[in-house]
């Protein structure tokens, strides 16, 4: 069997593939793809009206935040959110946890007057970590905090909601979906598409509707324009059928294996047998301080680097595919989203198990 472990585009359930192979030639009984249907059809619209529903309910999403499906990806919301809620003079606070962190301050960085990098990981006893919120240089009149709670190089996450007086907006392209969260403690959460929630192509943001009353004052791509989009559902331009269509299907495949309490569930237990595994073997190491691991994607390095091609040669023959770490970091990476199954987690361990006895 193969597992693919690529940290996206990801894999989806495979029940939603199935199902979309089944459908690709005649949706609905139409007798045509739903690639083919005016995005403005009726049938078309039930359907995007339903997998928003599924959201807000996966999500218990409050009655005061808009739901937009928008193109562009998590990129495309870098420059989107200093767009639509900050002035050209404002000043806008930034958590820098890894790479992605890195790319959205570069891009705020070209649409107001300060970016504020409140921390930064460091590197401590534990292992690498982002310090605690009362370390972070917090600045008194921000237009809102950005942080990324799980960077999917480095495998760092933030596993707790920043406590701040400012509107938070998260990078959620990679933990979206994954376990519960409170969404009132959010102004704007965003997400790309490819990793929780379906194909590339696709971004979903869920904005609390006052701050929509920020867009309306800025000089915005009209694409992009938060308060465009939801004033239209999603719908000013043509958006991603196919990729709506697809999340369609997650969400409602999240919704028959439990939501998202199961998923935490899931996703812990995943996670803890590879973490044991690397911890409890001379053979591998992983540099992230525990409270900072990510259960999304698991970096981990071969203690004798020089094993590195010849563990993913015989891992990629097994079945265990896109283990390769990002080339920024090296090394190995496990990423492990919903779609994933226990068993694919095992497959790995098992696998680490045998070529580390192999080369002792």
């Amino acid at each position: 069997m193969i597992f693919n472990f690529s940290a996206g585009p990801a894999m989806l359930p495979a029940p939603v593939l199935k199902k979309a192979q089944h459908e690709l030639l005649n949706w609905q009984g139409l007798g045509f793809s739903v690639m083919e249907i005016s995005h403005r059809d009726p049938i078309y619209v039930k359907m995007t009206e339903e997998a928003e529903q599924d959201l807000r309910d996966l999500m218990q999403i409050p009655d005061n935040y808009s739901v937009l499906f928008m193109h562009g990806g998590g990129r495309g919301q870098f420059s989107a959110v200093p767009l639509n809620i900050a002035t050209p003079d404002a000043t806008v606070d930034y958590l820098n946890s890894g790479i992605w962190s890195g790319y959205g301050i570069r891009e705020a960085k070209k649409y107001v007057q300060v970016v504020n990098e409140v921390a930064c990981v460091e590197t401590r006893a534990e292992g690498k970590t982002i310090p605690p919120v009362s370390e972070w240089s917090l600045s008194p009149n921000a237009s809102y905090l950005h942080y990324c709670p799980n960077e999917t190089v480095d495998g760092i996450a933030l596993h707790e909601v920043p406590d701040v007086s400012v509107p938070v907006v998260a990078d959620m392209s990679s933990s979206i979906l994954s376990e519960p969260i409170d969404v009132s403690r959010f102004g704007i959460i965003y997400a790309g598409a490819q990793k929780n929630i379906g194909p590339s192509g696709l971004s979903v943001v869920i904005i609390r509707n006052d701050l929509l009353e920020r867009t309306a004052q800025q000089h915005v791509c009209t694409v992009m324009n938060y308060k465009i989009q939801a004033a239209e559902k999603s719908m000013y331009n043509t958006p991603n059928t196919f990729a709506w269509y697809l999340a369609a299907e997650v969400f409602k495949w999240l919704k028959a294996e439990g939501g998202l309490d199961a998923m935490a569930v899931h996703n812990k237990r995943k996670s803890d047998l590879l973490y044991e595994c690397v911890d409890n073997s001379s053979f591998y190491h992983n540099t992230i301080a525990p409270q900072n691991r990510s259960r999304m994607n698991i970096p981990f390095q071969l203690t004798n680097p020089e094993l590195d091609a010849e563990f993913l040669r015989r891992a990629e023959r097994e079945g265990l595919m896109s283990l390769k770490g990002h080339r920024f970091v090296g090394g190995m990476r496990a990423s492990m989203y919903n779609a994933m199954p226990y068993a694919g987690a095992q497959a790995l361990v098992d696998f680490m198990t045998r070529f580390a006895n192999e080369h002792k």
